[in-house]
């Protein structure tokens, strides 16, 4: 008995403790004592002899931007004392942060320690409206020593100031790693003295695309875009990020995304052009020339400048997404593989990352690469980072390499984080931050020692969407700090509904910030559930504490007066559900709307034939008769997707009926791999054996969703099939030529 006691004791005392922390990431101990210590102009500063001076003007600067005053440096009745001992803080980048009523004594392991115990002040502060911190006492110290945020400059340049917000926002939640996307075939960001070309003319495209990429037909500004980073301006931001604890690593792509470098040297390209800069999204065949020795030479002048303004461990040479089109129609690439003893295109890939990567050696250099790089055979020294999912970085790490946990259908946030349609354009899929948080980068296939290769984690940015600085801060924040969260804190000991606890804490900060971050989190998110044939439920959650959901069922606006909804909501007929989160009268973020279409096949059993693939794996097959229909942004779950196969569904409507109407919808983005059927077969069946053809259509005009609708003369039938034969292989000159086709089908509608 006195054991359990002490038990729930012990869960009350933890439970408390980090009940009243408002830090993000969460520490690995905080404990609340008694008392407040009140912040006034009066405190004075102290450091011992270890603290650099820079980073005691960053905590002055830090402070005086929250309270308005100047901590003062003194070296006597200090009430605020900075010091660095790595005997009382083992860990490193670790820190100990004690809160007293008349004193605040931190201590870190190092130089990064300290500052890390800075910014968990800094947050303490900011959400005092009076400036009263709690009393408590904090020990912290990271999970992984790689906590990287990566951006992309290429697609949309972002100028220096905000380069340095950014960074100051790592820093503030404990990144230690700015991953600086530099290169790609829309635009070169860097300065590169050797090759003034790369600056008057691959720094630049002619125009860039309107909207999203799958619309057809494109359309484009006519206006000139780009700009590129002086290697002042570098060097600059290198020394910025450097104060604060975060190392650049830059990444200069290849041998693939180099259409804006091979616009300024096409001779480097395996035609020889002319090129130009892409002035839209996607992947690209034309890619720099393996076989030419003049790549190499021009990408170790490149790498030589480089690793002067870049004193990272790391330099991050892309590898990825390279279509070898190019390289086998290209002589001089078909000469270098026989020369060289290679078997087909991917080792030649191989050799060519290879032999970069010696290079970088020379320069005591290492050398990351995305996951493609394992393809043909891995670098001896090189690290993956694995985006298209977790199997490139679980290889990788098997092979005794070391690994950085990426993928992006977790950590991209170019995707969207909301479905309401008032979102601004995005890359594709969902990622809402409760799918950010509840990633977890050690995979359960690994053996201890095959996990101790795992370095860390991190979340990726690309602009293709992000043409301003606010639309890039709505995409970021806060799901970099749910990645900040799960790169610093233990994996046990923490959840989403306390994180949100604490995101809504450092609102404040980031309003103190001018962070324009995404207040969607707290937003209605909903299940549809077939709870048994012909019957659809509704389910309405949000996560924001004291709320109240009200709804209406005929489309009209809901109001502080709607029904509240309390239990899940029965769908008996074709209508449109509105509702809105509620605190009190006032009515909190925007309206959720969701409208259903009830048929004869809703909610009734189908099977399928051929299993759906990839991102489009329903949650049950009842997702295509669930009433609700996929839409154009075809990440709501709702489409069927089947890879280079044909589809065949088979409906039964538990009874004969009387049917004329059977309709279906089909989802053609060719930007996308997205093809039509060749055919769409329609059938029925009395006897669930003999099957007559009643439809037949072959015609998909619309680029976007084709709603198939077959009409024919009233018949019998309880069975009905459906029978759709995929494209196959994408076509050549087509996006993903020579890969399998997408086939996405949703909403069965039988009337």
């Amino acid at each position: 008995m006195k054991y359990l006691v002490t038990i729930v004791l012990f869960f009350i005392g933890f439970g408390n403790g980090f009940a009243q922390s408002g830090l993000i990431p969460q520490p690995v101990a905080y404990h609340r004592n008694s008392g407040e210590f009140t912040l006034t102009a009066l405190a004075k500063l102290s450091s011992d002899s270890g603290v650099p001076a820079a980073l005691l003007k960053l905590t002055q600067e830090q402070i005086r931007s929250l309270t308005g005053f100047t901590l003062p440096v003194s070296s006597t009745n200090a009430s605020i004392s900075l010091k660095i001992d790595s005997l009382k803080v083992s860990q490193p980048e670790g820190y100990h942060l004690r809160i007293q009523p008349k004193s605040i004594e931190l201590i870190g392991h190092d130089q990064a320690g300290l500052f890390y115990g800075v910014q968990s002040l800094v947050q303490l502060i900011s959400q005092s409206s009076d400036l009263r911190l709690p009393a408590c006492s904090i020990k912290d110290y990271p999970r992984f020593s790689y906590r990287g945020m990566h951006l992309d400059v290429s697609r949309h340049w972002f100028r220096v100031p905000f380069i340095k917000k950014y960074i100051d926002l790592l820093a503030q939640y404990k990144f230690n790693t700015f991953h600086w996307h530099l290169t790609d075939d829309q635009g070169w960001r860097i300065e590169i003295k050797r090759y003034p070309q790369l600056q008057e003319t691959a720094a630049f495209r002619s125009q860039t695309l309107i909207g999203h990429k799958r619309e057809l037909p494109h359309r484009f500004d006519g206006k000139k875009y780009g700009g590129y980073y002086t290697q002042d301006e570098v060097r600059e931001v290198v020394r910025y990020a450097a104060q604060r604890h975060i190392t650049i690593i830059p990444e200069i792509e290849m041998p693939g995304h180099a259409l804006a470098a091979l616009s300024a040297f096409p001779a480097l390209g395996c035609t020889g052009g002319p090129y130009q800069a892409a002035t839209f999204w996607g992947i690209f065949d034309d890619v720099y020339c393996a076989g030419n020795d003049s790549t190499f030479t021009f990408l170790q002048h490149v790498l030589d400048e480089v690793v002067e303004l870049f004193p990272s461990k790391y330099i991050h040479i892309g590898g990825d997404e390279c279509p070898k089109t190019r390289w086998k129609s290209c002589p001089k690439c078909q000469a270098r593989m026989k020369h060289e003893g290679l078997k087909d295109e991917h080792e030649l890939q191989s050799y060519f990352i290879q032999r970069m990567e010696k290079y970088l050696l020379t320069k005591n250099r290492e050398i990351i690469g995305w996951d493609e790089i394992l393809e043909g055979g891995l670098s001896p020294g090189a690290t993956v980072m694995s985006w298209r999912g977790t199997e490139g970085g679980i290889e990788a790490m098997r092979q005794k390499h070391k690994a950085i946990m990426t993928p992006e259908m977790f950590v991209y946030f170019d995707f969207y984080q909301s479905l309401y349609p008032q979102e601004q354009v995005a890359a594709a899929w969902y990622t809402p931050l409760s799918k950010v948080y509840s990633y977890e980068p050690v995979p359960d296939s690994l053996t201890q020692e095959e996990a101790s290769y795992l370095l860390g984690v991190q979340g990726n940015v690309w602009s293709e969407y992000l043409s301003t600085d606010a639309k890039a801060e709505y995409m970021i924040f806060p799901r970099a700090l749910a990645v900040a969260e799960i790169a610093w804190s233990p994996k046990t000991g923490r959840t989403y509904t306390d994180f949100l606890r604490r995101l809504r804490k450092n609102e404040s900060l980031l309003k103190r910030l001018k962070v324009n971050y995404a207040k969607v989190f707290d937003e209605i998110t909903d299940t549809v559930l077939v709870t048994a044939p012909g019957k659809i439920q509704l389910r309405l959650k949000t996560t924001l504490p004291q709320a109240t959901i009200r709804y209406t069922t005929d489309g009209s606006e809901p109001q502080a007066t709607s029904s509240i909804y309390t239990s899940a909501l029965p769908i008996p007929k074709t209508q449109t559900i509105r509702a809105a989160v509620f605190q009190g009268k006032v009515q909190q973020g925007r309206v959720f709307e969701k409208s259903f279409t009830i048929s004869k096949s809703t909610g009734k059993p189908l099977l399928l034939a051929t299993a759906p693939k990839g991102n489009f794996i329903p949650s049950s097959s009842l997702v295509a008769v669930n009433g609700v229909q996929g839409t154009a942004r075809y990440n709501t779950g709702e489409w069927l997707g089947f890879l280079g196969e044909n589809a065949e569904w088979r409906l039964d409507l538990q009874k004969t009926e009387t049917v004329s109407v059977i309709s279906i919808n089909v989802l053609k983005y060719h930007w996308q791999r997205f093809w039509e059927p060749t055919a769409l077969h329609m059938l029925v069946s009395e006897d669930g054996k003999n099957y007559r053809e009643v439809y037949q259509h072959k015609d998909f005009p619309i680029n976007g969703i084709n709603e198939i609708k077959g009409q024919f003369q009233p018949t019998r039938a309880r069975f009905v099939k459906i029978k759709a034969e995929n494209k196959g292989i994408v076509p050549a000159g087509e996006y993903g030529a020579g890969n399998k086709a997408w086939l996405l089908m949703d909403e069965l509608i039988v009337n």
